[in-house]
């Protein structure tokens, strides 16, 4: 019976570990007025030279295959 006593114990300790980020995180998102991290920029508002890049490549290329089919 103290096997099981000792498996329980363990099993509750890393149930602790494995659920305390979730905690953490409910814990600071119901802190700030549900921004869990401060006041962010949301995303697709600032500029990015990856985003530009990415945008440009893709109007190449449909305009590469828009080209061949005619």
């Amino acid at each position: 019976m103290g096997e099981v006593v000792e498996l329980f114990v363990i099993m509750l300790i890393v149930a602790a570990a494995a659920f305390a980020p979730l905690g953490y995180f409910i814990y600071k998102f119901t802190q700030k007025n549900a921004e869990p991290f401060g006041d962010i920029e949301p995303h697709g508002d600032s500029p990015s030279l990856v985003n530009d890049l990415a945008e440009k490549a893709i109007k190449f290329v449909s305009e590469l295959i828009a080209k061949n089919k005619k």
